[in-house]
């Protein structure tokens, strides 16, 4: 992991970088391209993935080298995310001007990017869990819905 950061809009918040290098300028670039929907993107240039994790109006960002591939770097993205959220969901963070929280969370992005560069089968491991619950809720999520259907479809019939 070589870059990290937290932002609202095309506001950074935190940041941490363990590289040298024009990151920081190309995951800028990125961000003011992202669309605003809640979802990830992963973006590829030279040699390095650009993850993005938008959420409720924050965006989520690691650099990676493309090496790593994307399930390590997206699992690190929801950490940061619940760290963060846990941390300044109650409001600090809507109104921080830039780079402001730099102090209190930039250490933590290093922590987050330290942990997954020494256990990556662990995050790994976690990201494929996550993968299989969201599936199973999905599935879980229709069979409700059909049953809910047939429910009306029963209440038609029998009125």
């Amino acid at each position: 992991m070589i870059y990290a950061f937290v932002g609202r809009g095309n506001v950074i918040l935190a940041e941490y970088i363990d590289f040298s290098g024009n990151f920081y300028s190309i995951a800028y670039q990125c961000l003011q391209k992202l669309p605003a929907s809640n979802n990830k993107f992963t973006y590829n240039c030279d040699g390095h993935t650009f993850n993005y994790l938008v959420d409720n109006g924050f965006t989520y960002c690691v650099v990676a080298e493309e090496s790593v591939g994307r399930q390590i770097p997206i699992a690190l993205l929801e950490c940061i995310k619940d760290d963060f959220m846990s941390k300044y969901g109650s409001g600090k963070a809507a109104t921080a001007p830039p780079n402001s929280l730099n102090k209190e969370f930039g250490p933590k992005l290093k922590e987050h990017m330290q942990y997954c560069a020494e256990h990556p089968e662990e995050i790994s491991k976690l990201a494929k869990v996550k993968a299989q619950v969201s599936e199973v809720k999905g599935v879980m999520m229709e069979n409700i819905e059909k049953v809910l259907d047939r429910g009306e479809k029963i209440e038609l019939l029998v009125d």
